[in-house]
């Protein structure tokens, strides 16, 4: 009961400081989404529902009470990673009418996104924005602003665009990369970020000033409260990429049989 009085306490102190920078991301969101549908189709009821998930996410991830929480607690910052990174992306690319997509594809998608969003390239790209943006050091000086937490979030946002975009999206077409070579990116991914996860759960000591720094809250230590980010980060994004690999392999199963 200490610990969410505490939670409570820390979230209400922020509820003077206006997430507009939030709100303004989500009406543009939604604003681009209308004016794809208006230009190349409405699309299916799922597309509306993804992009409906999608915004839901940015908006849980980013806003009142996790945007404040975050510059308190490791595990809240992660719990953002986790949805404006691994959730939102796949579900904002998917919801993408088709018509869009045969439209860049006739198109001629340009070279740099040909590039970043090769697998191989997206993979190195995708590991080391998550592996610079857990750094103690480029932590510590980024999240004592807003500029600097915005950078962070930003960066999370670019990085998963970048990683799900050969998985979810059809443009530009990667024919050699079919589902078993799928399932293989997403169980690479599983491998290649334990590295954050193992310095955050078997650090000795709190590896963040920022977050040792910062207010107490009741109930959990600052050393317990990273580890707590470090299990959040291995087991939740276990959770998200084994998901896509079934996903994957039922469809691929199901094509099979068609």
């Amino acid at each position: 009961m200490q610990w969410w009085c505490s939670v409570r306490a820390v979230a209400w102190d922020w509820t003077w400081r206006p997430f507009l920078g939030v709100w303004v991301l989500l009406a543009l969101l939604v604003a681009g989404y209308v004016r794809l549908r208006r230009c190349h189709g409405v699309g299916t009821r799922g597309h509306t529902a993804a992009f409906a998930a999608a915004a839901l996410a940015f908006w849980l991830g980013l806003d009142w009470p996790l945007g404040a929480l975050a510059g308190y607690l490791a595990s809240v910052h992660m719990l953002q990673f986790m949805l404006i990174s691994l959730v939102a992306p796949p579900l904002l690319l998917y919801s993408i009418p088709p018509g869009a997509w045969a439209r860049l594809a006739a198109s001629g998608p340009p070279a740099w996104l040909r590039f970043v969003t090769h697998p191989l390239i997206a993979l190195v790209l995708f590991n080391l924005i998550v592996f610079l943006t857990h750094w103690p050091t480029l932590v510590d000086a980024l999240m004592v602003s807003q500029p600097g937490s915005f950078l962070i979030n930003a960066s999370w946002i670019a990085a998963g665009l970048v990683f799900w975009w050969p998985l979810v999206a059809p443009a530009p077409a990667r024919p050699g990369f079919g589902p078993g070579l799928k399932m293989a990116y997403l169980f690479a991914a599983t491998v290649t970020t334990s590295a954050p996860f193992l310095y955050l759960v078997f650090s000795a000591l709190p590896m963040y000033s920022a977050y040792e720094l910062a207010p107490p809250i009741e109930g959990i230590t600052k050393r317990e409260d990273q580890q707590v980010a470090g299990l959040l980060m291995k087991l939740g994004g276990a959770v998200v990429f084994w998901t896509g690999i079934a996903v994957v392999f039922w469809r691929w199963h199901r094509a099979e049989e068609a």
